[in-house]
């Protein structure tokens, strides 16, 4: 069975995003706390999935953001320009010091052997916190423009307490409007505790899932953010028990009926630089995986999950069926991760390498 599909001449989008995009400042190989120099870009869960779809394969997609209207914001709007990515955005005036409104910051270090990857946000107040109901013209968006596909997550929702509710409006719209709606669990005690917790979380995942039609998720997220309690699935599964994550969408399933397509990264991190990587995703009663990749070398292993997403979702939209996007996911996400970053800069030639087996060799 493909999916229900919108027909891509009728909308101006094949997918839009909606989430916060900040600025992610890097050390490259040193340290935030002794580092003199910082690089940055631009990146956010949700947003890096849009670009991944943009940049590599081609499509056409939007993000729906907030910021506050100074010097940092308009930088983060030109990172989001050379992405390629169309932007919906909420400008919020800036008070001068950021007492009312700033912009996001995210300082990550990429780790390297034993030492692993480090994340330091500085995000509270920010102008995507502070977004409500009623300022986005979903209707206009899903309605008289259109978008094929919508993707939002756990990241967006964890953010405050009118969030969720923005996401359940868009959900709503998108729904209204037939276009097809994914959400990556995306996890984060560090977003969560001040706010509730996993309690929280819980309550606010219930609430959407029912609107969902492609669920994303690895073991942590679907115990923590949904509490699915699977016999055997702890912090320390190893991406070679596969069968774990089988039962666990099976899970998934029986509880969610709308889940169309539930899939999940399988990661085993034996150092910060050498990671077990694959894939596995269930549609229509069958389950697919892509092949595990053993000892796969990682350079900045931020954002490999998005760009999963990105692969998935374009292997899905363009109806090459649930094998071709978790291999295609699975590929995505390994490039992306050889690179510094939290976006994509894989090609489709390249992704399409690595799905067939393709080695490093020199390319002349």
């Amino acid at each position: 069975m493909s999916l229900p599909l919108r027909p891509r001449e009728s909308c101006r989008w094949d997918c839009v995003s909606l989430g916060e995009v900040m600025l992610r400042l890097d050390p490259g190989d040193g340290r935030v706390h002794t580092t003199r120099t910082f690089q940055v870009w631009e990146g956010g869960g949700e947003y890096n999935v849009a670009r991944g779809l943009t940049r590599c394969f081609g499509l056409n997609t939007a993000v729906v953001t907030a910021l506050a209207d100074n010097p940092v914001g308009r930088l983060v709007e030109d990172l989001m320009f050379q992405g390629g990515v169309q932007q919906r955005v909420t400008w919020v005036k800036y008070d001068g010091v950021g007492r009312t409104v700033r912009n996001g910051l995210n300082f990550t270090e990429r780790g390297f052997g034993v030492r692993a990857a480090l994340g330091c946000s500085d995000r509270g107040h920010t102008a995507i916190a502070q977004l409500a109901p009623g300022v986005v013209d979903w209707d206009e968006i899903f309605g008289r423009l259109g978008s094929r596909w919508l993707h939002t997550g756990g990241i967006f929702c964890a953010l405050s307490e009118t969030t969720p509710l923005v996401a359940e409006e868009a959900m709503a719209a998108a729904r209204k409007h037939g276009t097809l709606i994914s959400y990556d669990l995306n996890y984060r005690d560090s977003l969560w505790k001040s706010i509730g917790g996993q309690t929280r979380a819980r309550e606010v995942n219930r609430r959407l899932a029912p609107y969902i039609d492609v669920m994303l998720g690895n073991e942590e997220d679907f115990s923590a953010a949904l509490g699915f309690q699977i016999e055997g699935v702890d912090e320390h599964l190893s991406a070679l028990d596969p069968a774990k994550f089988r039962q666990m969408i099976e899970t998934a399933v029986a509880a969610y009926p709308n889940f169309k397509v539930v899939a999940t990264t399988l990661r085993n991190a034996t150092t910060a630089t050498l990671n077990d990587w694959g894939a596995i995703a269930w549609m229509d009663g069958a389950f697919y995986t892509a092949p595990n990749r053993e000892r796969l070398e990682i350079w900045d292993r931020v954002g490999g999950g998005d760009s999963f997403a990105s692969g998935l979702i374009y292997g899905l939209l363009t109806g090459k069926g649930p094998q071709y996007a978790v291999e295609c996911g699975a590929a995505h996400g390994a490039l992306a991760m050889t690179t510094p970053g939290d976006t994509s800069m894989a090609t489709l030639a390249e992704v399409e390498r690595v799905m067939k087996g393709g080695t490093a060799r020199v390319s002349r």
